[in-house]
């Protein structure tokens, strides 16, 4: 009995006189997520911070256990903030000492090793509290676009926000997919508020408001585009080698009638082309007198598009137009092939 104890006594003191060392690079400093709802926590307005290196020390197997472990994948170390327990639930900068944190970190403890170092030794830790504000609801699309004409019940919702929050930030948003957007012009849609936070950070309100949006029929209007601008979309296979001659251009640069917003009206206006035409390397192979008719594309505006405000309200004008070879000489064009 005996002996078996002092050869147990002899491995551990063996163990213990290979203590080895592991450098960890990377290691994460984030804020638990059960923290105080009525303060937020961040690291210099991010939600996590990196640790630079942390240089454990252990029994020789244990570390050996642990490296294995980390070249693997299997373990990756996260360390949670708790701004109570550390004493930070005041608003301002706290300082938060990383190696005695470390240090008193149970997941260590139970791996048996401890930390001998870390960089930094410090970080800094900021606390805001939060209080309660009204909060102006904005509808937005998807591609975070503002939805103007949705109307949102009830306008204004209480939400806490960090307490230095001015003018413009008190808003809370709500997004709104195209199946969301269509289905509002049928029938109220709910949707929860929320605000952002620095680094994308997502608060939600507790509240729900509902969104209808009008028919697009009593959005549109008619008008008449007076001002039509021509562009031609050819292939590099066709560009310099082949000049396009409309033979229809009075029917292709006429007004052009379309029913749309007054937005969507106005940024159609501004499109560098009104129509295009466009032209595909088939069209080379046509063997005929006869000019190519094709349908001319109207360049409306993808958003307004998306968004069903913009629509012709005509028969497509169909453009007549013939490709004629060209072929560079030192004095001008020539044909050839």
């Amino acid at each position: 009995m005996a002996v078996t104890f002092l050869t147990v006594l002899i491995w551990v003191w063996a163990d213990r006189a290979l203590d080895a060392e592991l450098p960890v690079f990377n290691a994460v400093v984030s804020v638990a997520k059960s923290g105080n709802p009525n303060f937020w926590v961040s690291f210099n307005d991010e939600p996590l911070t990196l640790i630079e290196e942390i240089v454990f020390v252990g029994p020789a197997s244990k570390i050996s256990k642990v490296r294995r472990e980390v070249a693997e994948g299997k373990r990756f170390f996260e360390f949670y903030l708790d701004p109570v327990k550390e004493a930070m639930d005041t608003s301002g900068r706290h300082t938060l000492y990383l190696l005695n944190f470390l240090k008193e970190n149970d997941e260590i403890r139970e791996l048996g090793i401890t930390v001998k170092s870390c960089k930094p030794e410090t970080i800094y830790v900021d606390v805001i509290d939060f209080i309660k504000m009204p909060l102006d609801v904005k509808c937005v699309d998807d591609q975070q676009n503002p939805i103007k004409d949705a109307v949102i019940e009830p306008v204004q919702v209480e939400m806490l926000v960090p307490e230095n929050w001015r003018g413009e930030k008190l808003v809370a948003k709500v997004i709104l997919t195209r199946r969301e957007i269509e289905q509002a012009r049928v029938s109220a849609v709910e949707k929860t508020p929320f605000i952002e936070l620095p680094a994308g950070q997502i608060k939600e309100t507790h509240d729900s408001v509902k969104i209808t949006m009008p028919h697009v029929g009593e959005l549109l209007k008619d008008y008449t585009i007076t001002r039509t601008t021509l562009g031609f979309n050819l292939s590099v296979n066709l560009q310099g080698k082949y000049a396009v001659e409309v033979t229809s251009l009075d029917a292709v640069m006429s007004t052009i009638t379309i029913k749309a917003t007054p937005e969507a009206k106005r940024a159609y206006e501004n499109m560098r082309y009104q129509v295009i035409l466009e032209i595909d390397d088939s069209d080379k192979d046509i063997k005929s007198d006869e000019p190519i008719r094709k349908e001319l594309i109207y360049n409306f505006p993808a958003e307004y598009v998306r968004r069903d405000e913009i629509m012709l309200n005509q028969q497509p004008v169909v453009a007549s137009f013939r490709l004629i070879p060209l072929h560079l000489t030192g004095n001008g064009l020539n044909s050839t092939d």
